[in-house]
Formats: C-alpha cells, structure tokens, sequence
C-alpha cells in the first residue's frame, strides 16, 4: 500500500508537486502572473503581437505554429483512454495487473490498486521518452530563410526522437525513468542527450545538421522527407558525431538493404568502429571489441495503404527487448511509434510548435522534452512506408536479436511467412551481389502474352506484351 500512495502522492523520488503542477496542464497553455489561462473550447490563444520590433517574418512565423497547434489539436487538452484490462505494451515492457514482475511488490493488494499502480508505471514510462517537436524562431538554416520547421519537419523529428530513445538506451538504461531518484551521473547523461538534439549548428543531431547532411541525398530545408531518407541521414550524422562529442563513438548506426540485414555487414562495422580511449571504458564494464549499434530498417509493408497481414507482426516488434520503435505515421503525418495497446498504437507526435530552447545555460529547462499526455492511432491508418529501430548494446544481444527475429517473426505460418517484413541474412550484402553475378543467372522475368478476339495467343515482342519483375 506504501508503494502505491507514493505513486499517488509523488513521494519516494516520484514527481514533485511543484512539476506535477506544471506539467498536468494542457500543451500551449501561456502562464501569466502564475495564472494558467486555458482557451475555450474550439478556440486558440491568439499570438502575442506585444513586442513592436518583432518583424514581419517572426509574426508569420508565430501566426503559422497558432495555426499548426490549432489544427493538431494542442491548443485542447485531449485525454486518450486506455483500458485496464488489456495490456500496454511500451517497449519490450508490458504493463497489465497480471505482469507479476511489476506487481509483486504490491501483495496483498486488491486488483484495483494493481490496475491503477501498473497505469502509473505506464504513464511514467512514457513520459520519460525524449519528445521533440517542430521548434520556432531558431537560427536560420543555411542555404534558405527558414527559422522554423513548422509544416515540413515532422519525419526528421520522427528521427531524432528514435536516435534519442537508442542513446537513452544506450547511457542510462532501459529501466530508466525521468520522474525518480536520479544519481548526477543520470542526470547530466539526461541533460547532454537532450542538448546533443538542440537547435543550432553545434549540436550533432540538430535540424541544422541533419538538413545539411540530406542536401547530399537531394533534401533542402523545407521538403518532405521520408522515413527511409531519414534514415540514411541518422547514419551519416552518428558517422560524424564522435567530432562534437567522444562519447558518441560508442555507438554506430546500420542501415539495413532491400529490407535485409546482412549480418558480416553488422558485425565488421561494429568492430571497426572508433572507440573511446583505454581509459574510457564501457559504461558496463566490458572489454570487447565491439561497438554498439542501432539498427535501422526501412521497409514498405503494403501498397497506398497498410497491408493487414502485418499487423500482428507490428504489433510482435512492440514486444521485443530490443524494439526502439517505429517512425511512419499517416501519409505526410509523421509520427513516432513506440507501443500499442489492442488494436490502437501508442505514439509521440512532433507536429506541436514550441519556441526554441536556449541550451547556453547548464541548467536549460527540460520540461518541452518530455509529453505527459500519451495519443494512440488505429493501426489500420499506419502509412506502410515507415522505419523500424533496433538496438544491440553487445554482440551477444545482437546475435539474439537475430534469433528472436527469425524464430519469432519470420517463421510464423501463414502468409505472414511468405511475405516477412524484413528478413536477417548471413554474410553481407557486397557477397550477395558478387555471387549473383558469378552464377549469371538470367533475370526473373514473368512474360505475360495476350490473346486476340479470336483466342489466339498475339506474337511475342509486339506493342501489347507485358513484363512483371519479381
């Protein structure tokens, strides 16, 4: 009973009231002489045109995140309902009274207490993932006149947030959680990740940065960017990352081919990666030579809409101790999908517009990094073009993702089996190639021939004949 009251009540290194406070109130809710003034239903805050020398583009600018809030629904608190009878899954964690691992501190409590201690444990595990969204009045972006992201950058937020939650992972641990006791070590590794994404040109994963590194994939600021693109973009920002930072050497991003991943490709990239000085060693103590690695893998699982026979397996990603999540969204809607509950998936959305974040100071706040208020999607919405993030810290986790993967997901019966989401393969993709070459296998190629009116096959080769590659 003294574990849930201190859930209640914040105590026992739970949130402080003063933060509770501050946090429980709708999004883009301005406070003036401490006062919280909350809209109308159906209206927003008008921008604030107080300042006479703010120019003409900072007002556009103002006017455009009031609409973008307005259109997304954060100027209205909105509360999602979850169910305390089936499970929430979060990560590889799942959060239901029956889950003895999470209750059995709580005996002998009735199963109310049960249901309203594992929602607790939900929220504040959600609340703990590193939210970022579009961000006004920043510095400008090189190469255009753009101060905000507001309208265009929702999948390279997408992005961030999954690097965010891999170098969450990676310092601080999955049982981490922002609202607890909290050693300096965790908190200054909290506050370095957070200012490794901040808005200006000397962060690693800044937008700065990362729309920098897409004009070399044909990206310019202000373009839509898909979830493959963005991935390609993490990989080359983690390359160069280990130059603003040494700890970041510790980690090496792999994206995956033609929707494989090839495991000598993983395997010599994590062992030829940089690492830090002998003296720096790893945050668990190991000795190997061995990077550890996010692993990213597009792929497209239907044609113009979601396919339904990858909805369990989605749903199976969320499950898995090394899930990072899943970045996609609705057709030119990004969102961050991290969990599902039912048929419904629990997800960050970037398109909230907040003012930019001065990091100068140490002690910079951190609240509009974090999302209180948890949004779920059908899954049948899903955009089936999307993104989906592994972590590995060791090679022994590796070579268990590798098991959990084709044992779990890619050997199910079924036409799930036929049609796998992406599938693990031996050697590397460079081998792959060579050997098909050497083989000189002739193309697979399915010939279609019509027939005329009078049932005769036509002639190969003419104007009607048709080609199919498989």
């Amino acid at each position: 009973m003294d574990k849930l009251r201190e859930l209640r009540t914040g105590g026992g290194g739970g949130v402080p009231d003063a933060r509770r406070r501050e946090t429980a109130q709708p999004l883009g809710s301005p406070v003036r002489n401490g006062i919280v003034m909350r809209p109308l239903e159906g209206e927003a805050f008008p921008p604030d045109m107080s300042d006479s020398t703010d120019s003409g583009e900072k007002v556009k600018t103002k006017l455009m995140s009031m609409w973008n809030n307005v259109r997304y629904g954060w100027t209205i608190k909105v509360k999602t309902n979850f169910s305390y009878d089936f499970p929430i899954w979060l990560q590889g964690v799942c959060y239901h009274r029956r889950n003895e691992e999470l209750t059995k501190e709580l005996e002998p409590l009735t199963d109310s207490d049960r249901r309203l201690y594992t929602m607790e444990l939900f929220k504040r595990d959600f609340a703990s993932k590193v939210w970022l969204t579009y961000r006004r009045e920043f510095p400008q972006l090189a190469g255009s006149m753009f101060t905000t992201d507001c309208g265009w950058g929702c999948m390279l937020r997408s992005g961030q947030m999954l690097l965010a939650g891999g170098l969450v992972m990676h310092f601080l641990g999955r049982d981490w959680r922002w609202f607890g006791n909290q050693t300096r070590e965790q908190e200054a590794f909290h506050r370095e990740i957070i200012g490794w994404f901040g808005d200006n040109e000397s962060s690693p994963f800044s937008l700065h940065r990362l729309v920098q590194i897409g004009q070399n994939l044909g990206k310019r600021a202000g373009d839509w960017y898909g979830p493959s693109s963005v991935a390609h973009i993490m990989k080359d920002g983690m390359d160069g990352a280990p130059e603003f930072h040494p700890l970041l050497s510790q980690v090496c991003v792999y994206v995956a081919q033609d929707c494989t991943v090839y495991k000598q490709d993983v395997v010599s990239l994590c062992t030829k990666r940089r690492r830090l000085s002998s003296n720096a060693a790893d945050r668990d103590g190991s000795t190997e030579n061995w990077c550890s690695v996010i692993i990213l893998i597009p792929v497209r699982l239907g044609g113009e809409s979601l396919n339904p026979i990858y909805e369990p397996c989605i749903k199976g990603l969320f499950t898995m101790d090394h899930c990072l999540g899943v970045i996609g969204g609705r057709p030119k809607h990004s969102l961050y999908f991290v969990g599902f509950q039912e048929d419904k998936l629990i997800h960050l959305d970037p398109h909230f517009c907040q003012e930019v974040v001065d990091m100068t100071p140490r002690d910079f706040p951190l609240e509009s990094f974090h999302c209180m208020n948890p949004r779920k999607m059908s899954i049948a919405r899903m955009d089936p073009s999307c993104t989906i993030g592994f972590y590995c810290r060791t090679r022994d986790d590796f070579n268990k993702f590798c098991t959990t993967v084709t044992e779990e997901m890619l050997r199910q019966p079924g036409p799930k089996a036929d049609y796998p989401m992406f599938i693990v393969s031996d050697g590397s993709a460079e081998d792959c190639k060579l050997e098909g070459t050497m083989q000189n296998q002739p193309e697979r190629i399915l010939r279609v021939q019509h027939l005329d009116r009078e049932g005769q096959l036509r002639p190969l080769g003419g104007p009607q004949e048709d080609f199919v590659f498989l």
